[in-house]
């Protein structure tokens, strides 16, 4: 992964497990994510389902990674270290919670470079709308474990960079028709 790049990042639990099991694994998802992530790259959204995530985020700027991480030779090697060392610590707390073994994540987490201002728009849109598509819920801000609430409530404290979108969108009214818009569409589709 590459500094100053942004990526779509989704990865999901080996075979039919889940990797949350109940509100305490989301929480302490999102601190271990803080922990090991958090001065590597700027999040931009997130949306956390049972068995899978989704993440929009941006690889920090190389100037601004070695002034964190001053002794790291290789920048990309870094970003590849904190994000394994962040699943495997999720994974043994959980498999140690769980009396499990072994592997709880797909080995090769998925990351799709985001090239183009439309590519963005979609990724941000599609990681909000991820609890509808799969039927969690029938309407995005009813999922909890989003970023979507970050965006709604601006003034609360967070961890994303929430201003970041207006880079791609003219403001949040613009968002959120999109977001129906892209809705009517996903809903439109399952019915075909």
């Amino acid at each position: 992964m590459e500094p100053g790049q942004s990526y779509h990042i989704f990865n999901q639990a080996n075979g039919a497990e889940n990797l949350f099991k109940e509100q305490d694994n989301y929480r302490f998802f999102l601190q271990q994510y803080s922990k090991y992530l958090g001065q590597v790259v700027d999040t931009y959204a997130y949306c956390l389902m049972p068995n899978h995530f989704h993440l929009l985020v941006g690889v920090r700027s190389e100037e601004r990674l070695r002034l964190t991480f001053p002794k790291f030779q290789t920048l990309e090697k870094l970003v590849t270290r904190q994000f394994a060392s962040f699943f495997s610590s999720y994974t043994q707390s959980f498999n140690k919670v769980y009396q499990r073994r072994g592997s709880l994540f797909i080995k090769n987490f998925k990351k799709t470079p985001i090239l183009t201002e439309q590519q963005w728009q979609e990724a941000f849109l599609y990681i909000h709308l991820n609890p509808v598509k799969h039927g969690f819920v029938k309407n995005h801000p009813y999922w909890k474990w989003s970023s979507w609430h970050a965006y709604e409530n601006p003034a609360q404290p967070c961890r994303l960079n929430n201003d970041y979108y207006l880079n791609f969108f003219d403001g949040w009214e613009h968002v959120e028709n999109r977001m129906e818009m892209k809705k009517e569409w996903l809903m439109n589709r399952d019915l075909e």
